[in-house]
């Protein structure tokens, strides 16, 4: 079970004079997945922008918590989190060299960092693609292959911003069993953002319904 919470705390956030968020609270501390549903423009992925420390609220605090300590000034934070956005950044590089930027900026080389890499890209059905430039890869197989790079620094919270939006259905259900299949290794909180209510009660645990910039009161146990 991962050490790592998150609480957030009166979370508001505005674009000019526009409120995007609302006095957002909420405590994510359990195994599984979350979900925040909602339509487009209800804040569900402002919000999970800032949970993954990507943008700053105008009010309220985001408090990570490891074994119950605030760690907020820890520098090793961000190695602990990380989030995949609808578009993944392509390096012109292969498929494997793309899997493996992050790990080679942890200082991470040879026989252990191949292997890490190649068990990531078999997670996500990429490993016959290892040596393919990834500006060649489908929309499809380009999503997984961010799931790929997020997963091989082993985060202990996952951020997914809408990970199967412009994606084929082949590749959409292929996407929603890696996710289910991460939910039975228990390595990691996920939370991720979807407006597809149908996929949301397929892959939620735990599900926090978005309308207006608010959470909306209490949230659904799936």
């Amino acid at each position: 079970m991962t050490g790592l919470n998150l609480l957030l705390s009166d979370i508001s956030k505005s674009y000019g004079e526009e409120p995007v968020l609302k006095d957002c609270s909420f405590r994510f501390d359990k195994k599984g997945i979350y979900v925040l549903m909602g339509p487009n423009g209800s804040g569900k992925s402002t919000l999970l922008k800032i949970c993954a420390l990507l943008e700053n609220p105008d009010k309220g605090e985001i408090i990570y918590l490891s074994d119950g300590n605030a760690i907020n000034k820890d520098i090793s934070l961000k190695r602990r989190i990380t989030i995949l956005l609808p578009n993944v950044g392509v390096f012109n590089s292969t498929v494997f060299g793309n899997v493996a930027a992050g790990l080679r900026i942890r200082g991470l080389k040879g026989e252990q960092m191949g292997k890490r890499v190649e068990d990531a890209l078999n997670f996500v059905g990429l490993l016959n693609k290892r040596n393919q430039n990834a500006l060649t890869l489908s929309s499809g197989e380009t999503q997984r292959m961010g799931i790929a790079r997020a997963l091989v620094i082993e985060p202990e919270i996952l951020f997914l911003d809408e990970p199967s939006a412009s994606i084929d259905r082949k590749n959409k259900d292929m996407l929603e069993d890696i996710i289910l299949t991460l939910k039975k290794n228990e390595s990691s909180i996920i939370i991720m953002t979807t407006h597809d209510r149908s996929q949301a009660e397929r892959l939620a645990d735990h599900m926090l319904i978005m309308e207006s910039g608010r959470i909306m009161a209490g949230h659904k146990e799936i």
